[in-house]
């Protein structure tokens, strides 16, 4: 079952059906479902799909041609000797249908463009002289390194610059598309799978509703030949070389540390040369910047590094440095001695994660339209775990409880000495929101401050 992808469907499908020539490109972080969105929207469509692979150009070209000569049902193309990719493209071109839109998939384009840096220029050239005039052209561009497509399909240097008629860029799921994986799970399990798997539709679709979030853990991350055992060393074999040292970076990052210089002495790495990794990751969609939301200027003292991608983040929290402990013992007796005395307090810090992505959500179903960021902030006095900064002149400070709440006074409390703690340079007015597991049973006592409450049937649209 193809579950979301709507707005990301319905503007392939206004380019199919418009009378002029698009040019898409669409990219994202591998296993995204960028593969799946375009084979969902070529369905009963005829297009030629190639898949790039680090292989020369001439192999590329003679692939190329073969995928259309069977797609085309053009025999002929099957033996043409092309010059280069304009003539085999000119070729493809002129035995397609007349009464069918030419649609041309480009996925891994980075690899296709790596062996063939002229191509770029040449696709530009089919576009201005051809292409755009003729107005039956779909023309798509699919990567998986986010910087490459960044800079040499969208970016000013670019010779596709300022062509494209329409672009994707995939993301993970959110939270609630997420959930639509696991419509059995209860609440807290949706919320566990999501801390683990993300919104990235293959590790969530391995995920069965018919096995414990434990049971899943065990079978499909850490038992030998699990369809995820080594997902994180193949994320990173895939698009970097010397993938030492960017393992060192995200396992400090995965055991507590951010700043430039706890990374540095955890991962061993010299602090001068660790941008170059941080700029690489970030480029993939693995890690980001973080600063601390005041709505100042960020100040690159302060900056720290987080691993934006859940899976990646759990992998390096839990699997990678237990390796040979997991190989030694059962799946089982390593996920009791290693993973699960840590798991509550790990989720707790995701729980954080997910209630910054909640609290957009809630603006906007509270009919927010001013512009906002949400963040966190921190200093050397204090942690605020999640932050609403507003442009209409109000920020939400919020505490995240994943524990069980015994006292709500206990909760408010802590919040109100976060909340004078906090900079306020604009004086802004201070919302108070509070984020659990479950709310307390007991009825909360009459207060001077409104402290929104919100529990994971909340944010989840269940009925308490």
């Amino acid at each position: 079952m193809f579950i979301g992808r709507k707005l990301e469907l319905a503007t392939l499908s206004r380019a199919y059906q418009a009378a002029e020539s698009a040019f898409i490109p669409i990219y994202g972080r591998r296993r995204i479902g960028k593969t799946e969105l375009i084979l969902q929207f070529l369905e009963k469509k005829l297009g030629v799909y190639l898949v790039g692979k680090l292989i020369p150009e001439p192999l590329q070209i003679r692939e190329f041609l073969n995928v259309a000569a069977d797609t085309l049902q053009e025999p002929i193309l099957k033996g043409y000797v092309a010059t280069d990719w304009g003539d085999a493209l000119d070729a493809v071109v002129s035995k397609w249908p007349t009464n069918k839109k030419c649609i041309i998939v480009l996925d891994e384009f980075q690899w296709v463009a790596g062996a063939s840096p002229g191509l770029p220029s040449i696709l530009q050239e089919k576009w201005d002289r051809v292409w755009k005039k003729r107005g039956d052209v779909i023309l798509i561009l699919c990567g998986s390194f986010v910087g490459f497509m960044e800079r040499e399909v969208l970016g000013r240097k670019s010779p596709l610059f300022g062509r494209r008629t329409a672009q994707i860029h995939l993301k993970p799921f959110n939270y609630l598309e997420a959930a639509q994986f696991f419509p059995n799970y209860s609440t807290v399990d949706k919320a566990q799978a999501y801390f683990i798997c993300g919104g990235v539709p293959m590790y969530l679709r391995h995920f069965s509703t018919k096995a414990s979030i434990q049971g899943n853990i065990v079978k499909n991350i850490m038992a030998d030949g699990a369809p995820l055992q080594t997902e994180g060393d193949f994320l990173l074999r895939e698009e970097l070389s010397d993938v030492e040292h960017y393992y060192a970076v995200l396992l400090a990052i995965a055991n507590g540390h951010h700043s430039n210089r706890d990374i540095a002495d955890a991962s061993g790495l010299d602090p001068r040369a660790l941008n170059y990794f941080y700029q690489q990751l970030i480029e993939l969609g693995y890690i980001r910047k973080q600063y601390p939301l005041t709505g100042a200027k960020p100040v690159a003292r302060n900056v720290r590094y987080q691993i934006s991608d859940p899976f990646l983040r759990f992998w390096f929290r839990f699997v990678y440095p237990n390796t040979s402990y997991i190989r030694l013992a059962s799946p089982e007796v390593a996920f009791a001695n290693r993973i699960k005395p840590h798991l509550d307090s790990y989720f707790g810090h995701c729980f954080e994660l997910l209630c910054r992505e909640a609290l957009g959500h809630l603006y906007l179903l509270e009919g927010v339209t001013s512009h906002f960021d949400i963040g966190e902030y921190w200093d050397k006095h204090v942690q605020i775990d999640v932050v609403g900064f507003r442009a209409d002149g109000w920020t939400d400070l919020c505490e995240c409880k994943w524990g069980r709440v015994h006292s709500r006074k206990a909760v408010e409390d802590e919040l109100e000495t976060k909340v004078t703690k906090y900079p306020n340079p604009r004086n802004a007015t201070i919302g108070r929101r509070i984020f659990c597991r479950s709310k307390p049973k007991a009825r909360p006592k009459p207060s001077s401050l409104d402290y929104g409450w919100c529990d994971l049937n909340d944010l989840y649209g269940a009925e308490d």
